[in-house]
C-alpha cells in the first residue's frame, strides 16, 4: 500500500484495522423466571380458562320417582353439563340423567330452565339434553383429544356436591386408558388426570389452556386421590352428533353369551392363531344370529371377519353399526378344529344388553 505523502512519519494513521480493533457486544444473559413469575404465568392461564369456558358450564338437577315404592316419593341428584351448541344442546354423562323424569338445568347466571334428554348411550356414559331458550347461549368447542399430551394443563369446571362453578386444576396424568361402562362395555381412549373431581362434577369440562374441551368428566377412584378419568373429546363429538341427529348410537349384536378363555397351545400352533386367548360360547340367545348360524356351546371364537378376537371387549370392538345386516365369516374352534361359520349381525336396541 503506498501511503500519502501527507501521512508519512504519523504511523499511528497506517495501522492495519484488525478484528481486535472491532467491538463485540457481549450476548444478552438470559434471566430464568422466577418462581412468582412462573405461579402467576399458571394462574393467568387458569383464570383465564375459567372464564372462557365458566359461562357455558351448568348445573343439571335430576328429580327422579321411586315407582316401585308406589309412593310416589321423590329421589334425586345433580352433576354437570355443557353447553356445545348455542341453541341449547348440552352434553353430560348418561348415569346422571338415566332414568330422569324430570331435569332442571341452571346456567352459569343463575337462570333455571327445564330440560329434555334427546339421546343417551350407556355404552359410552355420555348423554345430550337440551333446554328451550330465546338467548342464544355460550358454548365450548371441542380439542381434537389427539393432540392431547401426558404433562399438559387440565382444568375441570363443574358443581361438586351442588356448587355450582367450582374450578380445579392440574395435569393430563395418562392417556390411553380403559374403563367399564355401566352396561359392562369397554370405554376406550379414557384420560387420567389429577384435576380434583368430587360427585356431581360428572358430565362437566376438562379443558385445556386454550380454553377447549378435551373430555367429559365421568368417574373418580373414591378411596384415591387425584386418580379421576374423563372421555375423550374425539368420543365425546362423534357420540354426541349421533345422539342429535338420531337420539342414540347404533350397534349391532349377534347373541352370543361368552367369556374369556385361553387356548391350549397345541391347538395354537397347529392352526397357527394370532392369539392365545378366544371367547368361550357359554351359551347362544334364542333366535338369534348366533343361534342361527348354527354357533354351538363351547365354540371358541377366535375371529371375526378375518381380525383376531381374543376376549369379549375385542368382540364388542368389531360389533359396530356397519357391520348390521352384512354378512361376515366368524372364525370358531370347535373341539380341535378350526371352522368358518356366517353370521349376519343384528341391530342392538337398549333393551337387549348382549354381545
Amino acid at each position: 500500500m503506498k501511503i500519502p505523502t501527507k501521512f508519512q512519519g504519523r504511523p499511528e494513521f497506517v495501522r492495519a484495522l484488525s478484528s481486535a480493533d472491532v467491538p463485540v457486544a457481549e450476548p444478552p444473559v438470559a434471566t430464568q423466571p422466577s418462581d412468582g413469575e412462573l405461579l402467576d404465568s399458571y394462574s393467568d392461564t387458569v383464570i383465564r380458562v375459567a372464564e372462557k369456558v365458566g359461562q357455558a358450564v351448568v348445573n343439571i338437577r335430576v328429580h327422579k320417582t321411586h315407582r316401585e315404592k308406589q309412593r310416589g316419593q321423590e329421589a334425586g341428584g345433580s352433576g354437570s353439563g355443557f353447553v356445545i351448541a348455542p341453541d341449547g344442546f348440552i352434553l353430560t354423562n348418561s348415569h346422571v340423567v338415566h332414568g330422569a323424569d324430570k331435569l332442571e338445568v341452571t346456567l352459569a347466571d343463575g337462570q333455571v330452565f327445564p330440560a329434555w334428554v334427546i339421546g343417551e348411550d350407556p355404552e359410552s356414559d355420555l348423554a345430550v339434553i337440551r333446554i328451550s331458550t330465546p338467548q342464544q347461549l355460550s358454548y365450548v368447542h371441542l380439542a381434537d383429544s389427539k393432540t392431547v399430551r401426558v404433562g399438559q394443563i387440565a382444568v375441570a369446571i363443574g358443581s361438586p356436591f351442588g356448587f355450582q362453578q367450582t374450578v380445579t386444576a392440574g395435569v393430563v396424568s395418562a392417556l390411553g386408558r380403559s374403563m367399564r361402562s355401566q352396561s359392562g362395555r369397554l370405554i376406550d381412549n379414557v384420560i387420567q388426570t389429577d384435576a380434583a373431581l368430587n360427585p356431581g362434577n360428572s358430565g362437566g369440562p376438562l379443558v385445556n389452556s386454550r380454553g377447549e374441551v378435551i373430555g367429559v368428566n365421568t368417574a373418580i377412584i373414591l378411596p384415591a386421590q387425584g386418580i379421576c378419568f374423563a372421555i375423550a373429546s374425539n368420543t365425546a363429538e362423534f357420540v354426541a352428533a349421533w345422539l342429535i341427529k338420531e337420539g342414540r348410537i347404533r350397534r349391532s349384536w349377534i347373541g352370543v353369551m361368552g367369556q374369556n378363555v385361553p387356548i391350549h397351545r397345541r391347538v395354537v400352533r397347529f392352526h397357527r392363531l394370532a392369539a392365545e386367548h378366544g371367547v368361550l360360547v357359554a351359551g347362544t340367545e334364542p333366535n338369534s344370529p348366533a343361534r342361527r348360524a348354527g354357533l354351538l356351546e363351547g365354540d371358541v371364537i377366535v375371529a371375526f371377519a378375518g381380525e383376531p378376537v381374543s376376549s369379549i371387549d375385542e368382540l364388542h370392538h368389531h360389533l359396530v353399526a356397519e357391520v348390521i345386516g352384512i354378512p361376515t365369516t366368524l372364525t370358531i374352534i370347535r373341539y380341535t378344529e378350526k371352522m368358518d361359520v356366517a353370521v349376519t349381525p343384528e341391530e342392538l336396541f337398549r333393551d337387549v344388553q348382549k354381545n
